[in-house]
């Protein structure tokens, strides 16, 4: 198989979370993009394991990613060993076994429309100083600005007959198993997810699967 180009999208938003951690510093950054029916889909990260701790907030359907798009304010935790088992009660436990002590996330907002959330991860516990705070917001308002040009960039591209890679492919998949299981889109995604997490797989490997008839959730 031919491997599929790098998106520049993905590739500018891939550098701006290296940036970010570098600047504060942290073990690591994440960023997720709002999509269809309010559910996220994982698009950019600084490297291979604030991915995989990006990802698992989709799949699981908790973390500080999920309250603050919800609640539309930051969530900062400055200790995770302070998160009771009530608020995240797998998510908490996955962050800290990978060596996480606090995570910081900041809502990507333009008036009432919400675009994503971009999150921090850092190995010790403590909060941020009122400089690093600053600095996240302006991190976050750069992100900001990185997903509306990219918003241009799709509709051109969907005019001209091509789409982005990643997002578009999960939905297209998540349209197959709707069909295939005769449920609903919210229905469709979680067997994707619940089958992303047995399976220890990440979300758009699933969907490349399922788009390639190579799974099928009607033999379930």
């Amino acid at each position: 198989m031919v491997p599929r180009p790098a998106d520049p999208v993905v590739t500018r938003l891939g550098r701006h979370c290296e940036r970010a951690a570098l600047s504060l510093p942290a073990a690591g950054a994440g960023l997720s993009v709002v999509a269809r029916d309010n559910q996220f889909s994982l698009l950019a990260a600084a490297d291979e394991a604030s991915e995989r701790l990006e990802e698992l907030q989709f799949v699981l359907g908790e973390g500080p990613c999920v309250d603050a798009a919800a609640a539309r304010r930051p969530v900062l935790i400055a200790d995770l060993a302070q998160v009771g088992p009530a608020r995240w009660p797998v998510y908490a436990d996955a962050v800290r076994d990978a060596g996480i002590g606090a995570i910081f996330a900041f809502p990507l907002q333009v008036g009432a429309a919400q675009l994503g959330v971009l999150d921090l991860f850092r190995a010790d516990p403590g909060p941020l100083s009122a400089a690093e705070l600053s600095c996240a917001f302006g991190l976050a308002d750069e992100a900001v600005a990185i997903l509306l040009d990219s918003k241009e960039q799709a509709r051109d591209e969907l005019s001209s007959g091509e789409s982005m890679a990643g997002p578009v492919e999960l939905f297209q998949a998540q349209g197959m198993v709707m069909i295939q299981i005769g449920g609903t889109l919210a229905e469709a995604m979680a067997r994707i997810r619940a089958h992303a997490y047995a399976e220890n797989r990440r979300l758009i490997d699933v969907a490349r699967d399922i788009l390639g008839r190579s799974l099928r959730f009607d033999q379930d």
